[in-house]
């Protein structure tokens, strides 16, 4: 399993997340911010469990982020 988890609040709206994994993640219109699809919100923090998917390609994503606020881990 794959659990990846996003400060939406500290999200800069650099769009780095989006062009790498357009499956997960999508600007928003509303403030700019990116959403990670099909996450669930508790206290600001966004997570979402896979039970599958490309791990190497979420701790890019993870990495690409200039303000640090995307955590993958696999379990």
């Amino acid at each position: 399993m794959i659990i990846i988890t996003y400060q939406r609040g500290k999200c800069i709206g650099c769009n780095y997340c989006v062009e790498m994994d357009y499956e997960h993640w999508r600007m928003t219109k509303k403030d700019g911010r990116v959403a990670l699809l099909g996450s669930e919100n508790k206290k600001g923090f966004h997570t979402l469990k896979l039970n599958s998917g490309n791990f190497e390609l979420h701790k890019k994503v993870a990495k690409a982020c200039p303000v640090d606020i995307i955590k993958v881990k696999e379990v």
